[in-house]
């Protein structure tokens, strides 16, 4: 080996075992010194222990200075500083910069290059960029890569409703991978589109593709938003038939299934199955009590959750006050509400503001509530105010209900559900007079009463 040889191998491995900035900056004083500035194998492992440490800036300075040669730089290169900002939440933008960068220093992308930058449309929702950038995909011939395609259509379902181009995408592969069909099933499910996510999954057993946890737990959250039970327990027996990973989030988002489904007794059994519980965990079967009758099971649940360690968050609390509100245990209610700040220094959201005042209304306290609203630090959103129109007209509070449904209409006049409210106060003030007035807008303007509805399953 020759010396020049040699000291370019000593730099390298001196890069590799890089552990600190004060050493960045000093190899960096080696690289210009030895006369590596231009060694495009140097200035990648260099730019690499750069990004381990989260000095990626101080690479570009170096990479970019007035005084350097870019000319030698090449696709390995540029992946090396994409890829750490395409994979970083608040950065992505920054990936997009350096890829076009790369195009204008005439540096062709490879097949690494393109899942990153991708991936960063994805993330910034940048369809227009993702569309040029798959264009590019096509002129150099990498859609054919299964990877590439695969981020395609990731970025696709992400950009918004264009699943006419991922569906293109996705037919026109001439192999597609698990990867492939769980980006389809999972790009289905976000976009509410639960019927096609589980026909596809159907598709994919015929095509004897094996899924694997995060497929199922797309599939679980299409039966969720379906309402279908039996299509549930179908799937929770086909994970065991095949003995797919029962990871911790799979197994939230069962419990969350069978929770919203209506069988209590399976999402508790499948909580106390796990060997591991997250916070999701938690509070994922204890909003299911205190949603289905379950209050002072769910409170148990939230005293044995701080008895376990783990501490409480902002959803845990809307599930405890849920549970408060629904089991009428107002002073209870009350202190948890007063301990969220005060003990958890957990902020309290509208949502926990909401479950005070439909926990006060529940209870007979409507001019209490009332004022709790008016003290509210935030402002109170129709939901908020409708459910206190509510109680009044449940408890005799009839002038307090007509007062706040007025305004009410004044903030959101095309709101038909506003009209229907104070309409039913009228009746009970036995208004006609105002009653008919209300009737007669609603007709002119072409408001009705949406009738509510039930959903059955029969046959599946």
């Amino acid at each position: 080996m020759t010396a020049a040889a040699e000291a370019v191998q000593s730099c390298l491995s001196l890069l590799q075992d890089c552990d600190s900035t004060p050493k960045l900056s000093q190899l960096h004083n080696l690289i210009l010194k030895s006369g590596f500035k231009n060694n495009l194998l140097i200035l990648t492992k260099f730019t690499s222990a750069c990004s381990n440490l989260n000095a990626l800036d101080y690479a570009l300075r170096f990479l970019f200075s007035p005084d350097a040669d870019c000319s030698v730089y090449d696709a390995f290169l540029f992946n090396t500083i994409i890829r750490p900002y395409a994979q970083s939440s608040d950065t992505k933008t920054r990936a997009v910069h350096y890829f076009k960068l790369m195009l204008d220093y005439g540096v062709t992308p490879d097949h690494f290059t393109f899942p990153f930058v991708l991936k960063a449309c994805a993330g910034i929702g940048q369809l227009n960029l993702g569309m040029q950038v798959h264009g590019s995909v096509l002129k150099l011939g990498f859609d054919q890569d299964l990877h590439v395609s695969n981020t395609i259509i990731h970025m696709y379902f992400c950009c918004g409703r264009e699943v006419e181009l991922a569906c293109k995408v996705f037919d026109g592969m001439p192999k597609a991978d698990f990867v492939t069909w769980s980006a389809m099933i999972g790009g289905y499910a976000r976009l509410g589109m639960s019927v096609e996510a589980v026909e596809l999954f159907r598709k994919m057993q015929i095509s004897r593709v094996r899924p694997d946890e995060v497929t199922m737990i797309s599939v679980v959250s299409a039966c969720t938003d379906l309402g279908s039970l039996e299509i549930g327990k179908w799937v929770e027996l086909y994970i065991e038939k095949e003995e797919i990973l029962r990871s911790v989030e799979l197994c939230n988002a069962l419990i969350c299934m069978f929770s919203k489904l209506g069988d209590l007794d399976r999402a508790l059994e499948l909580f106390r199955s796990m060997n591991e519980r997250t916070i999701e965990s938690w509070t994922s079967v204890i909003s299911a009590m205190a949603n289905n009758g379950g209050g002072l099971e769910a409170i148990s649940l939230f005293d044995e959750m701080k008895e376990s360690g783990i501490a409480p968050d902002d959803i845990a609390f809307v599930g405890l006050l849920t549970a408060c509100s629904h089991s009428g245990l107002v002073e209870e209610g009350r202190k948890w509400f007063d301990s969220m700040k005060r003990v958890y220094s957990i902020e309290p959201k509208i949502q926990h503001y909401g479950c005070m005042v439909d926990m006060l209304c529940r209870g007979g306290f409507v001019e209490e509530a009332y004022r709790f609203v008016k003290k509210m630090p935030i402002k109170a959103n129709p939901i908020i105010w409708r459910t206190l129109i509510t109680a009044c007209q449940v408890h005799g509070k009839f002038r307090l209900g007509e007062s706040i449904a007025e305004q009410l209409i004044t903030s959101e006049p095309l709101n038909e559900s506003n009209y229907v409210l104070i309409s039913s106060i009228y009746v009970k003030m036995m208004c006609w007079e105002k009653n008919s007035l209300i009737r007669e807008f609603m007709n002119k303007n072409g408001m009705r009463k949406v009738p509510g509805s039930t959903m059955i399953e029969i046959d599946n």
